[in-house]
């Protein structure tokens, strides 16, 4: 047998690896247009990169004995202890972060979040180029979780705010940012959904997005592929989800100018308590008692004493449908119309009440801030306890909801019955919601007791509560008078 040149065998392999594996035909229709796409992700990124920034936070914690006697020190766990430092021996520390921002002009304003800037005591700015600065926050707004940073600097590079209104569900984006202190981390996805509401942040939505979004991506844009930045990249629902969120850039342009020179946000507020009505009407069967062209608007609940909406003749049990012409159809959207307002100017709003079209003209006020709200908001939900009906009830809060497993937010919760009481005769028991006395809704333990004292009561009166879910109408007399 004839042997084979080393040399002839691997021109041999190479040979036939070659004709196993022909090269990918570079006219490919499919191929080109995946290369154009993968050219633009590249082009996008180098654009808009000069223009995010990462900061680098640091914040003094106090440090105080535990209960069990140890330190602040003492009580973290070791992965965390990389972020604090001692001084001089004593137990000094300093909490360290990171987060990113948006350069928005060239004389070094910068957007970012608010939780990443929150307390800090000293901000350091570092660009794409390496150049580091001192960061002033000029002003945040906790409701947005939008902050404004500002560095001694020049001649830097804006970002473009684009339109997230024109944002469209299954376009491409970018995430840009600095997880886990990775600076200039890009990642793609797809715009998953606008218009994301969150109980804890009833007046704000957001964009939700499956580009990668981890710690540190926090106030870094979110970016379409025309370079434009469509959101501030703001929270995730965990880890590896798939699912983060960005406040959209219209809600930052509209606040922006406003922390810069005022260092914060002024809203208008109503003060009134309001639930959708397309999700409730249904279950409470309030449609029957409505104009039968009312499908959709925001039911009035409460009308807060303290708010401005109590000097006006807007009524608990209206229901809202527009502001100043413009059409609302949930919570949120009253929330925004009426947010935007300036305060003390005269807002007129579509008002269904019962079978009648009406409007009310209410004066916003500023919004107290969030400590001087929740000061107002915390007002005991006194019980009611009539006389003769033996039962007690309170109007619903989140909390009574939970303690007595009910669903049902709008009405009266009865926390107390007694035995051998009318109520109690009629099946009547803690946890059953009263929606309506006398075919009148009542939301609130003052709308209760301001019906009961309009009835006949010795006449018996006609009650609509929801028990365990279900539907019930019950008549109650007064055996004891009121």
């Amino acid at each position: 047998m004839k042997r084979i040149k080393p040399k002839t065998a691997c021109l041999l392999a190479a040979a036939v690896m070659a004709s196993g594996q022909p090269a990918l035909a570079k006219d490919s229709p499919a191929l080109i247009l995946a290369r154009q796409l993968n050219e633009a992700f590249v082009e996008v990124a180098d654009h808009v990169s000069p223009s995010v920034v990462v900061l680098y936070i640091r914040q003094k914690v106090n440090a105080k004995d535990s209960e069990e006697g140890g330190s602040f020190w003492d009580l973290l766990p070791p992965e965390y202890r990389r972020h604090f430092q001692h001084e001089d021996g004593a137990q000094q520390q300093w909490l360290q972060g990171e987060g990113s921002g948006i350069i928005i002009s060239p004389d070094g304003y910068i957007l970012t979040n608010n939780h990443v800037v929150e307390n800090a005591d000293k901000i350091e700015v570092r660009l794409k180029d390496g150049r580091k600065f001192t960061g002033e926050v000029k002003g945040v707004d906790p409701n947005t979780d939008i902050a404004v940073v500002k560095i001694k600097a020049t001649g830097l590079t804006p970002a473009k705010l684009g339109d997230s209104d024109a944002s469209r569900v299954g376009e491409f984006v970018l995430a840009i940012g600095a997880p886990f202190e990775l600076n200039d981390t890009v990642t793609v996805g797809h715009v998953s959904a606008k218009g994301r509401v969150f109980e804890h942040e009833a007046d704000l939505d957001f964009i939700q997005t499956d580009a990668k979004i981890l710690p540190g991506n926090s106030g870094g844009p979110l970016v379409n592929l025309y370079g434009e930045v469509i959101g501030i990249n703001t929270m995730i629902e965990g880890l590896d989800t798939g699912i983060g969120f960005a406040v959209p850039i219209n809600i930052a342009k509209r606040i922006k100018d406003h922390l810069i020179n005022e260092g914060k946000y002024t809203r208008s507020w109503l003060g009134i308590g309001i639930r959708d009505l397309k999700n409730d009407s249904d279950y409470m069967g309030l449609e029957a008692h409505l104009a039968p062209d009312v499908s959709d608007g925001v039911l009035v609940i409460e009308i807060r004493p303290e708010g401005p909406a109590a000097k006006s003749d807007l009524q608990a049990g209206d229901v809202i449908t527009a502001v100043d012409g413009k059409s609302v159809q949930s919570v949120h959207q009253l929330r925004e119309e009426v947010s935007v307002k300036k305060p003390g100017r005269v807002a007129v709003l579509d008002v269904v009440r019962g079978k009648e079209h009406l409007t009310v003209k209410v004066t916003p006020g500023a919004m107290p801030s969030a400590p001087e709200l929740a000061a107002k908001e915390h007002r005991p939900h006194e019980a009611v306890e009539p006389a003769g009906l033996g039962l007690t009830v309170q109007s619903i809060t989140k909390e009574l909801a939970r303690q007595y497993g009910v669903e049902v937010m709008q009405g009266v919760l009865v926390t107390a019955v007694e035995e051998d009481s009318p109520a109690s005769l009629q099946g009547i028991k803690p946890g059953d919601v009263i929606t309506e006395i006398n075919r009148q809704h009542v939301f609130t333990t003052k709308q209760f007791r301001d019906t009961l004292k309009a009835a006949d009561q010795k006449h018996g009166l006609m009650v609509n509560l929801v028990s365990e879910g279900e539907k019930r109408f019950v008549v109650l007399k007064d055996t004891g008078g009121n």
